[in-house]
């Protein structure tokens, strides 16, 4: 029986080791499952998935130099991802008429919609004035640390 990458077989685990576990194969050659190709999961202690004498069904992922690399965790079926479902952002209006983000000042990620009765220049004016008056008081803050430093 010729092995080929890819191929699904069955085997007997023979012995498990903290790196892995030595599988015979039905014409008596012996492969190694990594760790690491044992479950979809992270495996911390191989006793958890397996147990010496178990049956296991194993794919072929590698032959080098007479070695036999095999891999259980590519004959199972991919684990479904967890959908989550975050929260849509809430927009509140601040002093300023701004939309932003309940909770937090900063970009919402999404497209902004319109406050009624402003266009996209009132609002880029708008943002305009925010920046460079924060910006000012940023400077004026790092000149007088600047002045008052000592040397």
């Amino acid at each position: 029986m010729e092995l080929t990458v890819g191929a699904i077989l069955d085997g007997k685990v023979k012995s498990l080791t903290k790196f892995g576990a030595f599988i015979t194969l039905p014409n008596n050659a012996v492969g190694m499952v990594h760790i690491s190709e044992v479950a979809h999961a992270y495996v911390n202690d191989i006793h958890d998935y397996l147990a010496e004498g178990q049956d296991v069904k194993v794919m072929v992922i590698g032959l080098d130099a007479g070695k036999i690399n095999l891999s259980i965790k590519r004959t199972l079926p991919a684990p479904a991802k967890p959908q989550y479902s975050r929260p849509r952002p809430q927009f509140d209006r601040q002093q300023s008429g701004a939309p932003t983000r309940a909770g937090s000042g900063g970009f919402s990620g999404g497209p902004a919609q319109a406050p009624q009765g402003k266009s996209f220049d009132d609002m880029l004016k708008q943002f305009m004035t925010e920046s460079d008056s924060k910006m000012s008081s940023i400077k004026q803050y790092s000149e007088h640390r600047t002045k008052t430093r000592k040397r």
